[in-house]
């Protein structure tokens, strides 16, 4: 281990801020990280025991105990509830006589949960040693640990074919699917790659700003921040060296649109990060991964290198002197609050990932304390087709304050759940008749847990940001579906789970409204339940990012637009329920002490 360790550190140069890769490398190898190495790792890196400690126990996917040497993580989405996780859940502990958190006798099986993995299209889904297994059965499970028992190796645990496209490739091999279901002018795989690279060399980086500013094209992750802005804004800032950072940090449940051009159109992501580069004088950039999306990783790193060949990357690119620009790719280890750009930074900086005061924005102070881009997959990749063809072109789709398209995520009930590409402006009804609603749709999840839970009342309002602004997900909720506890629930233990603790709003009231939502869920809350959990949840405005901010969303969302399924649970000729049960709570005592309560 001893020696397996400082031969990592070498690989690294000694660079303390590389420690993310340096952990992810142990825990890969040996499946856990154990005191020893971290001690080793500090001292080599010239930290604190803490300091390594500290970011070892921030991530989901590092663990300090052994995990087995096959590690099993199940999604515990909405979707893969939806779609019967509980079935393959209890086969999983049924086959290996153990729990979930545990790791069988003989170290061979963990089981462990996790967050979505970016397969709400596919479920119920699992990571197995970094391999994903989608669509799972309790009888694919007790295939799955005969076989592991049998001594086979992961790649031979597949029963079925790869999936579609790059999916197939060697350097993949997986049985994931794209599930492209409208390919609109972003997912279009008919373009030249190293076009746009080779039309910007006779620009300068000025009138590339003035062409993507021209599009209007906007932040795709989200926020919607005016792209071209940005980019002037760190062309314009101090700094000896400037980063462009790629956020393919897709931890929304029910998105996996960034998985599916990771997979299919990693070369146009890869030419718009070069063309970001060029425009702000940056010379390196940063793909920043989900650790989910690691079965990619050989495959990736094979496309880079044959974009070096190419010239597509390195020094004086395309002949352009001066133009030098390289990407490498940077691995989370699972944690969604990375998905906000300074978490981000930190994290690439081998940092727990808690999100920066600011300002300073990234833009002017990021990477290293140096001016920093933070882009989106989809953004990007909308900036080569602007180059391409034009800011006029690209405003020809969508609508005056969103042009463009939109890449949507599309999951739950529904017949053909996968990837949409739509121009702005689509109402819901068009969506949900667009993807063949499977049942009498009751609800649709807007955003993810942090957008907005909708009726169909507003089935009508269209996606945009004059209206639902939507970072690309989309779950359909069918009549049957119990919101409370199906959504409601498991997105706020989502959120309780994923929250860095770092904001006393964030670390307290999410598991305070919890803790209110089930009296009213358990027939125990009153009708001034309710209220406290609006009025309460303004405080978690206070939070420092974006998680903590929307956290209660899935509650507000709810209770604005199902308030009937929270009133038909109170009690209504009761004003105050403490909802404690003492007879509950003495139960265990009166047990071990024989007694009986007398209450």
């Amino acid at each position: 281990m001893k020696n397996y360790t400082q031969k990592i550190v070498e690989k690294y140069h000694h660079d303390k801020t590389r420690l993310m890769d340096i952990l992810i490398a142990v825990q890969s190898e040996y499946g856990y990280i154990s005191s020893e190495s971290i001690a080793l790792i500090a001292h080599e890196l010239k930290m604190s025991d803490v300091d390594v400690e500290q970011t070892v126990s921030f991530y989901h996917f590092f663990s300090a105990q052994p995990t087995g040497k096959f590690s099993i993580f199940l999604n515990n989405s909405a979707v893969a509830n939806m779609m019967g996780r509980e079935e393959v859940a209890t086969a999983l502990e049924q086959e290996t006589g153990i729990k979930f958190g545990q790791v069988t006798p003989d170290g061979l099986i963990g089981l462990f949960e996790t967050s979505c993995i970016g397969m709400n299209d596919q479920e119920p889904a699992a990571i197995i040693n970094n391999r994903i297994f989608t669509k799972l059965t309790s009888f694919r499970v007790k295939e799955i640990i005969r076989d592991i028992k049998d001594g086979k190796k992961i790649e031979e645990l597949y029963s079925a074919s790869f999936g579609d496209g790059a999916n197939r490739d060697v350097s993949v091999q997986s049985v994931v699917s794209n599930n492209i279901r409208k390919i609109g002018p972003i997912l279009d795989p008919n373009y030249k790659i190293g076009e746009a690279i080779r039309k910007i060399t006779k620009m300068t980086p000025l009138e590339v700003i003035d062409e993507v500013k021209n599009s209007s094209v906007r932040g795709r992750g989200g926020a919607g921040f005016p792209t071209g802005l940005k980019w002037e804004f760190c062309r314009n800032a101090k700094g000896e060296r400037k980063y462009i950072f790629c956020n393919a940090d897709e931890g929304e449940p029910g998105t996996f649109k960034d998985r599916v051009i990771l997979t299919e159109l990693p070369r146009l992501l890869f030419e718009g990060m070069v063309i970001a580069g060029y425009a702000v004088g940056a010379t390196e950039g940063i793909l920043y991964i989900r650790y989910e999306y690691k079965y990619l990783e050989t495959y990736l790193e094979k496309i880079l290198e044959a974009a070096r060949k190419k010239n597509y990357l390195g020094k004086d690119i395309m002949g352009k002197k001066g133009f030098d620009f390289d990407i490498r790719i940077q691995f989370g280890a699972g944690a969604y609050v990375c998905g906000e750009e300074s978490a981000l930074i930190e994290s690439a900086e081998g940092k727990r990932g808690e999100p920066r005061d600011r300002p300073p924005f990234p833009v002017e102070k990021g990477y290293l304390e140096m001016p920093t881009i933070v882009n989106n997959v989809e953004t990007l990749c909308s900036v080569v087709k602007v180059i391409l063809n034009g800011a006029e072109w690209y405003r020809s789709f969508g609508t005056a304050e969103s042009t463009g398209t939109k890449l949507l995520s599309i999951s739950g009930d529904c017949r053909n759940p996968g990837v949409y590409e739509v121009a702005w402006g689509f109402s819901v009804n068009d969506i949900l008749a667009m993807v063949g609603k499977s049942a009498n749709v009751q609800a649709v999840q807007v955003g993810g847990p942090s957008g907005s839970l909708i009726g169909p009342d507003e089935f009508s309002r269209n996606l945009g940001y004059e209206d639902l602004a939507t970072g690309g997900s989309l779950i359909i909720f069918g009549e049957h579906r119990n919101l409370l506890k199906d959504v409601v629930l498991n997105f706020m233990d989502f959120f309780i789970e994923e929250s860095c603790g770092s904001c006393s709003t964030c670390r307290i009231l999410p598991s305070v409204l919890r803790t209110k939502l089930l009296k009213i869920m358990n027939a125990r809350g009153v009708q001034q339940d309710i209220e406290d959990m609006v009025n309460w949840s303004g405080f978690l405005k206070a939070s420092r990012c974006g998680l903590g901010q929307t956290a209660a969303n899935p509650i507000i969302t709810s209770i604005k637009n199902f308030r009937h399924l929270y009133e038909a649970r109170v009690q209504s000729r009761k004003e105050y329920d403490t909802g404690f049960d003492l007879t509950k709570a003495v139960i265990e005592a009166c047990e071990v002490t024989g007694r009986v309560p007398n209450i």
